[in-house]
């Protein structure tokens, strides 16, 4: 009977707590999954490769992210774009939508692919990787990146399941995605002795799963709002989906450059060690933030869909439901990391105590950036949801780019080591200070 009446839940329904939630839930938990990829990577690459893989697989990582996240930036531009034709009551418009953006980010993922295999050692040397680490990095990268146009798709279709009126059928296929990855790590890696290549392995082969089955179930007919059809280039619908997905992409591509910075900074300050505590820290930072993501990305279609059918009332009300929400995940992600942080470190870090007191010591600051980063994640996921691409925009890029890159730069001057794990929670901070103050300057606009 529940799965009767979830289902039943339409875009255009009013929402209360109760319905929101379960309507976000099912890409909350897609983007957990997403995240946890690395994780399980990580686990088994620190405990059965070595602590110097286990630093190649963080040190390459944002790169990989960066690169992934242009499906954030086709999905959520896409998905408000898609969203909003689906209230003006134009299917047949949204349908041709769907089909070209997919087909332009395929395009788009292979170029990026052979791009990325040709420049991977320069860049991974460029940003300071020598010896074995430089090794593990190129071998690690080469076995993930030809699967980087299906990564591309799998954040995409998380946006648009979405968007589609299937949330839950887009956690199914995240789901075996990410079981896909954590059976085959083990195999790779535990069983097998193919090591950071078998941990690559299956990272890459799970992104595929998450990839190509949604292609399969909208290429027919489905009982969801969208379906592929034969694709129309639509020049100035594309600009008006990249600009406007342009804040998530952003986010992610600062969020990776930030976190090659903080690599950077932390081999001069602390070696291989700092690197590698910081990977233990960003394993906790991405599922926790892929729980504000999600709720963002599941919001953002009920949201652009009220705005596009003019109902105020119903978007205020959700704008009010939605902050509410954010804060008591706030708080309780908060605790969370208080309490989970001695297990995780030593989830990872059990085999040098240097390193786990490190990975400890960064925990108890690292975990009040907790607090305040779901705010500006929220804030710009909601006027991307508003199609007003250039607020959204100025949020991300203040809050990933400028905030962050200031605060790494100019706190370990003043606290040395310290001063690392200090910049991510001020530059939250001052992250939510923008958020509020666009929200509330531009209330009027958008009769929120």
């Amino acid at each position: 009977m529940f799965k009767k009446q979830r289902d039943l839940i339409q875009l255009s329904d009013h929402f209360n707590y109760k319905r929101l939630l379960r309507f976000t839930f099912p890409s909350i938990i897609m983007l957990i999954f997403t995240s946890v990829y690395g994780v399980v990577d990580g686990f088994f690459v620190s405990n059965y490769v070595g602590k110097t893989a286990f630093t190649a697989v963080n040190f390459i990582m944002p790169a990989l992210m960066a690169l992934s996240s242009v499906g954030l930036m086709f999905g959520t531009g896409g998905g408000a774009l898609i969203a909003l034709t689906l209230g003006k009551g134009d299917k047949e418009k949204a349908n041709s939508l769907f089909s070209m953006l997919i087909v332009v980010s395929a395009v788009f993922g292979i170029v990026l692919a052979i791009l990325g295999l040709a420049f991977l050692r320069p860049a991974m040397a460029f940003l300071g990787a020598r010896g074995a680490l430089l090794e593990d990095c190129v071998a690690y990268g080469r076995a993930i990146l030809p699967a980087i146009p299906a990564a591309i798709l799998q954040y995409e279709f998380q946006c648009l399941f979405a968007t589609a009126g299937k949330p839950q059928l887009g956690l199914y296929i995240t789901l075996a995605a990410g079981l896909t990855n954590a059976v085959l790590d083990a195999l790779f890696v535990a069983v097998l002795p193919w090591g950071l290549f078998g941990a690559a392995a299956a990272t890459a082969i799970g992104q595929v799963v998450g990839g190509i089955l949604p292609l399969l179930y909208f290429s027919r007919p489905n009982t969801s709002l969208l379906r592929l059809t034969r694709a129309h280039f639509d020049g100035s619908a594309l600009v008006r989906i990249c600009a406007n997905g342009s804040s998530e992409l952003m986010s992610n591509i600062s969020s990776s450059l930030i976190g090659m910075l903080y690599n950077v900074q932390l081999l001069r300050y602390a070696g291989e060690d700092g690197v590698a505590a910081y990977g233990v820290l960003m394993y906790v930072n991405f599922i926790f933030l892929a729980s504000y993501i999600g709720f963002s990305v599941g919001a953002a279609p009920v949201i652009g869909y009220h705005y596009g059918a003019g109902s105020f009332a119903e978007l205020k009300s959700l704008l009010k439901k939605s902050l509410t929400v954010v804060s008591s995940f706030a708080v309780f992600m908060f605790a969370s990391s208080l309490v989970l942080a001695r297990p995780l470190s030593l989830m990872f870090a059990s085999y040098d105590e240097g390193l786990l007191a490190m990975t400890l010591h960064a925990f108890s600051i690292y975990a009040f950036s907790f607090l305040f980063a779901g705010f500006a994640i929220f804030g710009s996921g909601f006027f991307t949801a508003l199609n007003d691409g250039l607020t959204s925009a100025l949020i991300s890029s203040l809050r990933t780019l400028v905030f962050q890159v200031a605060a790494v730069l100019l706190l370990p001057l003043i606290w040395g080591l310290d001063g690392i794990w200090v910049s991510m929670v001020v530059a939250e901070f001052l992250a939510v200070l923008v958020s509020a103050a666009f929200l509330v300057g531009k209330r009027k606009k958008y009769h929120y």
